[in-house]
């Protein structure tokens, strides 16, 4: 009677994983297009432009100054509880453990890995951009600025640009960017763009970034994702690579539950050793010729183990060949 073999948990996931990805046919990977080039290349203009602003400490670094001056913490007070939490949408961590958490069921109905790949290469981006840029440029927070008027640049600060703002852009952005359909797509943006508006201004209204901060954070953000499709390729090798260490580890698996005998090899004996040993005569013998174990006389109740003499007769026999003379 043939019996299938049981499968485990894994081995059910990655059979499903293990079928060609079903994408929708009307919604293709994005490619890095003309317009989309020329989009990308004017937000990096702005990018740079606003880092220029703040560094000749232009009017824009006068209106962060009057926007901290106001105090809207204080001004608005009632709803500080809401943007205490609404704030959390821009974090990092609770934000990209929503967003895979959907992602990863996605790419379980659409047997593929890249939605979750592009959300790890997103991240990745963002973290290597924002991060050198903070630390590069090294400005302080309204909370911690000392020159008034001053842009605060240079000083040991990490909050140009707004960390919470480009996050939300990426996170939420990178939904409407792997969305199904044309129409999923516009709703998905103009939410991401909502939200991520909504964390830039909270974290002005709490007073933790200038104005110019979150101004630069919604560009990073958005430089990222209309960066992305150059990464596609690298994305779609990275899926094959996984798929294919999948299946190396699924067959080795099999042969290992098969019983595939081991073949065990004796270690090599010391050939100068065996011989040193074999040279070596024993200790508690006697210098001279010795008879191997095996021509011995073998040990019986009636005999000795001792090789009969030519001339020796045993006790209390007479011998024919020696005359019997009186004494």
């Amino acid at each position: 009677m043939r019996t299938e073999p049981k499968l485990t948990r894994l081995d059910r996931v990655f059979a499903r994983l293990d079928r060609e990805p079903e994408r929708p046919a009307h919604i293709d990977v994005p490619k890095m297009s003309r317009h989309r080039i020329v989009l990308f290349a004017g937000t990096l203009a702005f990018y740079g432009a606003i880092v220029w602003a703040v560094v000749i400490t232009s009017w824009l670094v006068r209106l962060d100054w009057q926007v901290m001056f106001f105090r809207p913490y204080q001004q608005w007070s009632e709803i500080h509880w809401f943007v205490d939490y609404y704030v959390v949408l821009g974090q990092r961590g609770p934000t990209a453990v929503m967003v895979a958490a959907w992602l990863g069921w996605r790419s379980w109905r659409q047997h593929t890995l890249r939605p979750l790949l592009a959300l790890g290469v997103s991240l990745l981006l963002l973290n290597i951009t924002v991060g050198a840029a903070k630390y590069g440029m090294g400005r302080l927070g309204p909370h911690y600025a000392t020159v008034i008027g001053s842009n605060e640049m240079w000083r040991g600060g990490d909050i140009f640009p707004s960390g919470h703002t480009a996050n939300a852009v990426v996170t939420w952005g990178i939904l409407a960017y792997l969305a199904s359909s044309a129409r999923a797509q516009r709703w998905l943006s103009a939410v991401s763009a909502v939200t991520s508006l909504g964390v830039g201004m909270a974290t002005v209204y709490l007073g933790t970034h200038w104005l110019s901060d979150v101004l630069l954070g919604w560009t990073a953000g958005l430089l990222i994702m209309l960066g992305l499709p150059w990464f596609e390729p690298l994305i779609a090798r990275a899926e094959a690579a996984i798929f294919d260490l999948r299946d190396r580890l699924r067959a080795r698996g099999r042969r290992t539950r098969a019983g595939t005998p081991v073949v065990l090899t004796p270690l090599p004996a010391d050939r100068e050793d065996v011989a040193a040993c074999a040279s070596r005569a024993p200790a508690y013998l006697a210098p001279g010729p010795h008879t191997a174990r095996s021509e011995r006389t073998p040990i019986t109740p009636a005999g000795s183990r001792r090789p009969q003499h030519p001339e020796r007769h045993p006790r209390g026999s007479t011998s024919s060949a020696r005359p019997l003379t009186g004494g």
